[in-house]
């Protein structure tokens, strides 16, 4: 499932960047979960070409990923602001000053990505 949710995050953010016959294909497997036989034929092409095509695609997207480091932001960003939703749910529980300063500190870290 990890690699499932993986892939489709690098697609999210770097898909715009694969040919339109990569992205038909990449979606088809990955986004529909089509195995590379159903899509072979609905594309017209073969098995193996269908195989070789996404190697390649999750190639490129990892690509993107270690030069652009784009997801890996915005997953350190989400459990940040995750943090931040976890403390207002215990808001009343904690003194507001060390509330308010902790929020800070994490909106300034967030500040800081961007």
């Amino acid at each position: 499932m990890e690699q499932v949710f993986q892939r489709t995050l690098l697609y999210d953010f770097y898909g715009e960047l694969l040919t339109e016959h990569q992205r038909s294909v990449y979606e088809e497997v990955v986004l529909n979960d089509l195995s590379y036989s159903e899509a072979a034929e609905d594309l017209g092409i073969s098995r193996q070409g269908v195989h070789e095509l996404i190697k390649r695609c999750n190639k490129i997207l990892e690509d993107y990923e270690s030069k652009l480091h784009l997801v890996e932001r915005f997953l350190r960003i989400r459990r940040k602001v995750e943090r931040i939703r976890a403390m207002a749910r215990r808001e009343e529980e904690t003194d507001p000053a060390v509330f308010a300063e902790s929020v800070c500190q994490i909106a300034d870290s967030i500040l800081e990505e961007l």
